[in-house]
């Protein structure tokens, strides 16, 4: 016995080596040591485990919930990525029921979550670039405008879109990135701030009555790139109505049909669309284009609201050109974050 590698306790009682990974057996065994020879862990936690599937379904098949009543799909899509929170309250009352059924159908939302934005939590961002493009909506109640402007100026953006500019407030806006900037237009209640010449500037019509949206060529030393800059009609939860969004809905196709007759070979979008890239409403625009965050960004990149984001309705998208780098900028006095990104003009289009 005085020759045995390994011991637990010595002959004085204290203890002496454990085998490599004893400790770890030992929390198993204590945890789920109560599990063993119990016919019931199959039997406890079925409501759980239905929980689990409804989960992974809803995840798996939101395309099809449907829009008719309250916009409940467009609704479920816009927070999507949020119900993989449920994942693990389910797994800790799985364990707490000591229910094995329950935790085997707890992989099944945790599968798809990751299938649907598993790709969103690695790092993709690429170095080089040859343009940085910023956008923000910077609120029209901005109680510091001119603040917010040498804010956004701070990011070093080649190209700058504003959305809910107050008439009263443009001046403001004006004066303070002149410096930065020695192009710009502004169309209505948003404006387009660049580097680079501008040319061939006009309202984009989105169905709405009033100006929303512009778009303009911006000569880059790489060539010409059209650029679109969009605020769409905002949507209300209501106890009433769930989901409202019809004139969003609207103007999103409208842009959309503005962007597919779009000439230039290499698109860029900055804009408010008060909507995610989940959300089918707007599918007229994010089917023939790229979000620069999905591609080369890290995380999800959460723009509103700015004191605590839930959802990336401020998008910058492309087409044409290469994303190499995604990310939100500081908060600012408006109640979103704004967002830039750098992309790679390809010289070949």
């Amino acid at each position: 016995m005085a020759q045995q590698a390994y011991r637990t306790e010595t002959d004085g009682g204290d203890p002496g080596p454990e085998r490599p990974g004893a400790r770890p057996r030992r929390l198993l065994n204590r945890f789920f040591g109560g599990w063993r020879g119990d016919p019931r862990i199959w039997r406890r936690g079925t409501v759980l485990a239905a929980l689990a599937v409804v989960l992974a379904l809803v995840m798996l098949l939101h395309s099809h919930i449907p829009n008719r009543v309250g916009n409940l799909g467009s609704l479920t899509e816009t927070f999507l990525p949020w119900f993989g929170l449920l994942i693990p309250l389910l797994l800790a009352a799985a364990l707490v029921r000591r229910s094995a059924t329950a935790l085997i159908a707890v992989v099944l939302p945790a599968v798809v979550w990751l299938n649907l934005f598993g790709g969103l939590v690695t790092d993709k961002t690429g170095g080089g670039g040859d343009l940085t493009v910023a956008t923000h909506n910077v609120n029209a109640d901005n109680p510091d405008p001119s603040g917010t402007a040498r804010d956004v100026a701070a990011a070093g953006a080649d190209v700058l879109a504003l959305e809910e500019l107050k008439a009263s407030a443009v001046p403001v806006y004006e004066s303070a990135l002149a410096p930065a900037y020695k192009y710009h237009s502004v169309q209505g209640t948003v404006g387009l701030w660049s580097k680079y010449p501008l040319t061939d500037v006009r309202s984009v019509g989105i169905r709405l009555g009033w100006t929303r949206a512009l778009r303009a060529t911006v000569a880059t030393p790489e060539g010409p790139v059209a650029v679109y800059v969009a605020h769409m009609p905002s949507v209300r939860v209501k106890m009433n109505a769930g989901f409202t969004a019809a004139q969003r809905d609207q103007s999103a196709d409208a842009l959309g049909e503005a962007i597919a007759g779009e000439r230039l070979p290499r698109v860029v979008l900055l804009g408010d669309l008060n909507g995610t890239m989940n959300d089918r409403s707007l599918n007229a625009v994010t089917s023939q284009m790229r979000s620069t965050q999905g591609a080369a960004g890290t995380g999800f990149g959460f723009s509103w609201p700015a004191s605590f984001p839930m959802a990336r309705i401020d998008q910058i998208m492309v087409k044409g050109v290469e994303p190499v780098s995604s990310w939100t900028l500081p908060r600012t006095g408006s109640d979103h974050l704004p967002v830039a990104a750098r992309v790679k003009i390809d010289t070949s289009s």
